[in-house]
């Protein structure tokens, strides 16, 4: 297909660089944009004072290995995110609305990256424990499984350089289910948990207070990546089969293993109101509401364990798009309030 700006195509994972935003073909991802320009918040907003008291005063020393291995994800979570975004999604996905927020997301990613430098800096701030926790993928092996896991599922299409065939496509909408359920959907909200647990016991504000942002983010992360998906099936069904269905099935299996073991890990010292029965509970729980999402059959048939979290999930906010605008404003002071009847 031509790369011509006139020759618009006729599904949104065509070959070539559309240019065309005039007739826009899909404003949804514009208003997406638009809404997470308003989102915009900053590293230097996260006061972690009153962590660093935590950690020298209040955390007990299972505690403390669970805030470690948590950081250890954190330092490179988000990287693998924001390589996806780079050289899986945006050179596919031929919208130049649909890019636009990309590029936003982008940025947000990057300011996640700087958030968890940031926590990571003040947490630890030996420079050999740090360099460690950079490491985490290769030393720490419940870290390396989740790593592995990203990379069988995704990598499948990093040498494609155009959707050629139905079954290119297939991989495409994969990937792209695995990294909104999945990664962001899953392997984060689990990581949202366990700051939120730390939170409901007073402890840890500030990671908290970055956290809130970061998970405003990812929620509108999903809405697009769950948008294109529908965008695709509506203009390709033939896509969406029997066995689409089953590979969805196995991914979110294999992503709740992948973290299950990541929780025996930093459950592994004995954390007081916090088990890993609970936490395969929850994240089966998570991972029926990603294919409830996609339209498909609960795989597990779980409910959230975790009142703490019930505010929390983006399965129980109201639709991010449908928030009202004072909520999203630059420069964001304070906590975000997540019990405010508007949220």
């Amino acid at each position: 297909m031509s790369t011509s700006s006139v020759e618009v195509p006729e599904h949104i994972l065509d070959p070539g660089l559309c240019l065309t935003l005039r007739p826009m073909r899909y404003p949804v991802f514009y208003d997406m944009f638009r809404d997470g320009i308003k989102n915009t918040w900053t590293v230097e907003e996260v006061d972690f004072s009153t962590d660093l008291v935590d950690l020298r005063s209040k955390l007990s020393p299972a505690e403390i290995h669970l805030i470690q291995r948590l950081v250890a994800f954190f330092a490179t979570g988000d990287a693998i995110v924001s390589n996806n975004l780079v050289l899986n999604l945006y050179k596919h996905i031929n919208s130049p609305e649909a890019r636009l927020y990309l590029s936003r997301q982008l940025f947000e990613e990057a300011v996640h990256v700087q958030f968890y430098l940031t926590l990571l800096d003040n947490y630890i701030p030996d420079p050999d424990e740090r360099a460690a926790a950079f490491a985490a993928v290769e030393n720490i092996p419940s870290i390396h499984k989740k790593a592995e896991f990203c990379m069988r599922w995704m990598d499948s299409i990093q040498k494609l350089d155009q959707l050629e065939t139905a079954q290119h496509r297939r991989q495409f909408l994969l990937n792209l289910i695995c990294f909104a359920s999945c990664i962001e959907g899953l392997f984060f909200f689990a990581a949202f948990a366990y700051v939120y647990f730390l939170r409901s016991k007073g402890l840890l504000h500030g990671l908290a207070s970055g956290t809130n942002w970061v998970f405003r983010d990812e929620s509108a992360h999903l809405e697009f990546a769950f948008e294109v998906v529908n965008v695709v099936r509506g203009q390709q069904p033939d896509l969406w089969d029997a066995q689409m269905e089953q590979d969805v099935a196995e991914m979110l299996k294999d992503a709740v293993n992948a973290e299950l073991q990541f929780a025996e890990d930093l459950l592994s010292g004995g954390v007081a109101g916090l088990s890993v029965r609970d936490m395969r509970q929850y994240l089966e729980y998570v991972a029926d509401s990603r294919v409830a999402r996609l339209g498909m059959q609960p795989i597990f048939g779980s409910k959230n364990p975790f009142a703490f979290m019930e505010l929390q999930d983006v399965q129980e906010l109201t639709n991010f798009f449908e928030r009202r605008v004072s909520a999203y404003q630059v420069a964001v002071a304070g906590e975000v309030d997540f019990s405010h009847e508007d949220f």
